[in-house]
């Protein structure tokens, strides 16, 4: 559902609708325990930083908005992954200041949470694409949209009905993408899948048109496909490259005996998401870390099969 998150990729976007901002926020111990932040860090990160200065109740309480949940959740990660405090601070405030021109289009996103209409969605999207690119419409639009669509679930602005109209219709906007775009011209496939725990596919769906678009064959296997399951299709497609994804902390064991599994083939491994985000987290995990940034991925993949094509 919502309360995952997708792919650790592309710019936490700090937008939000009015109707949003304006409903009940979520008290500081309510995002404390959704985030896994103290509550007295939480504090001092909006005095020493400026980060997520909140409007308050009449009795002085702080009441947390979707944005400023999804600007603390971004400096967790940004620290957990290494930066200093000071640095990541820094990150945070670009990122909320670097996102025009795509702020209105993931407002608007956020909006079809609201009216239920799917096929404005598909509207927007192909506006998007046509604006500023498919690689853009996807990285800047779609991927942070998700993002604040499960931060308004978790926090109750919105209930699983609307997370679930906007996430199929995101999936379907994917699949029609893929469904016109070019005939792959390498010979080479691509096997991308979640790990044996992992549910959340959309990411995957985004990867794989990108991929598609750069002319690669993908076979995408989908969510919770076992060790076993995953070699016996890398054998079938005798696929050259294979992604693996994994959200959830608790699963990354499973999903490194995946990996472990699929080493004993002649596909090339990548791995990548939120269980693997620390530098501990990789310790001897096979294949090659894909990091943060969605195209960056699609690049390094791109790149490491491409020798192969002029032999």
């Amino acid at each position: 559902m919502g309360s995952e998150p997708l792919w650790h990729f592309g710019t936490y976007v700090s937008v939000v609708s009015e109707s949003a901002v304006s409903a009940r926020g979520l008290s500081i111990q309510g995002v404390s325990e959704l985030l896994g932040i103290p509550a007295p860090t939480i504090r001092s990160w909006e005095r020493r930083y400026g980060l997520a200065q909140t409007a308050r109740t009449g009795g002085g309480h702080r009441r947390y908005s979707a944005t400023e949940i999804a600007d603390l959740r971004l400096m967790r990660d940004e620290i957990t992954r290494g930066r200093r405090t000071a640095e990541a601070a820094v990150l945070v405030r670009d990122a909320a200041n670097s996102t025009q021109p795509y702020r209105s289009f993931v407002q608007a996103f956020l909006n079809v949470a609201e009216t239920m209409n799917a096929r404005q969605l598909d509207v927007l999207l192909d506006h998007c694409r046509d604006r500023f690119g498919l690689d853009e419409a996807i990285c800047r639009v779609i991927l942070p949209g998700m993002r604040l669509i499960g931060v308004a679930w978790q926090t109750g602005r919105c209930d699983i009905s609307q997370e679930h109209l906007v996430t199929n219709a995101t999936r379907s906007w994917l699949k029609k993408v893929l469904s016109v775009g070019p005939v792959p011209w390498h010979k080479q496939t691509i096997v991308l899948s979640c790990g044996p725990g992992d549910l959340h596919t959309v990411g995957l769906e985004a990867m794989e048109v990108l991929l598609s678009q750069r002319g690669w064959e993908c076979h995408l296997l989908g969510e919770r496909i076992p060790p076993a399951d995953l070699t016996a299709a890398i054998n079938r497609t005798r696929a050259a490259a294979t992604i693996v994804v994994s959200h959830i902390a608790s699963h990354r064991r499973a999903t490194v005996a995946s990996l472990q599994s699929a080493r004993r083939t002649s596909t090339s491994l990548f791995y990548a998401g939120n269980a693997f985000i620390a530098a501990p987290t990789r310790a001897g995990v096979p294949g090659v870390y894909l990091g943060e940034d969605l195209i960056q991925a699609v690049e390094t993949v791109s790149r490491a099969l491409e020798p192969a094509t002029r032999v």
